[in-house]
């Protein structure tokens, strides 16, 4: 959410352009999903940043690069307006990044 209201408001109210919009929203979201994640959604007492941090960094980097190909394909081939868009590929994409976190950054052995 922080990553899509940032991206909205940039590329709306100050007229950054859409893919430099998500570029910072995703910036500024980045800690508050990693600590979201680590303290709320995946909670586990064992896991450790040193071991959770460069994995979800890694999950994090790589939906960005799908989220911002998605996007630059929607905005260059369709009509729809990049707040819709946007929306919609961070859609298609927190449902890979939150497997990926699940079953490997924040799983413990």
């Amino acid at each position: 959410m922080v990553h899509y209201c940032i991206a909205v408001f940039l590329e709306s109210k100050l007229y950054v352009s859409p893919y430099l919009s998500n570029f910072l929203g995703f910036l500024f979201a980045f800690p508050v999903s990693y600590f979201g994640h680590k303290h709320f959604s995946f909670t586990n007492k064992g896991s450790l940043h040193k071991e959770t941090l460069p994995k979800f960094l890694l999950v994090a980097i790589t939906g960005f690069f799908l989220n911002q190909l998605l996007l630059i394909g929607m905005l260059n081939f369709t009509n729809i307006p990049f707040w819709i868009t946007l929306g919609l590929v961070m859609v298609i994409v927190a449902v890979s990044t939150y497997l990926t976190s699940k079953y490997w950054a924040f799983k413990t052995t």
